[in-house]
């Protein structure tokens, strides 16, 4: 029951991106200090119509909020650089529906799949 005290939500933002929803949730800790978790949430669809969630969780203590923030922005400065702000894959539509082909395994077999679960 204690564990539910400190995962009780103090404030909380939602983003809506398609099939990926993402939550900022400050919480409490045992102490009354407060910390951020982001979780991302991406709804998956079977065959039969059903679905299920998989969501992946960061635990962002206040210490480590200036650093995080600098690293974030250097990165997203560096793709926005690099790439511009446009979205120019075409798997970030909302309508877009994913037809295999040949030369689409091939262009993402290079490509490692990592998991927040992994770290």
């Amino acid at each position: 029951m204690a564990e539910r005290v400190e995962q009780e939500e103090i404030f909380s933002q939602v983003l809506r991106a398609g099939r990926r929803t993402y939550f900022f949730d400050v919480r409490a800790t045992k102490a009354e200090d407060y910390y951020l978790t982001i979780t991302e949430s991406k709804k998956f669809t079977h065959d039969d119509g059903s679905f299920h969630y998989q969501k992946h969780k960061i635990y962002l203590y206040k210490e480590d909020f200036t650093d995080f923030k600098e690293m974030l922005k250097k990165a997203t400065d560096y793709i926005v650089d690099e790439k511009g702000d446009e979205v120019i894959s075409e798997r970030h539509q909302k309508d877009f529906k994913k037809e295999e082909t040949s030369t689409e395994q091939k262009s993402t077999e290079s490509f490692t799949d990592i998991s927040f679960d992994d770290i």
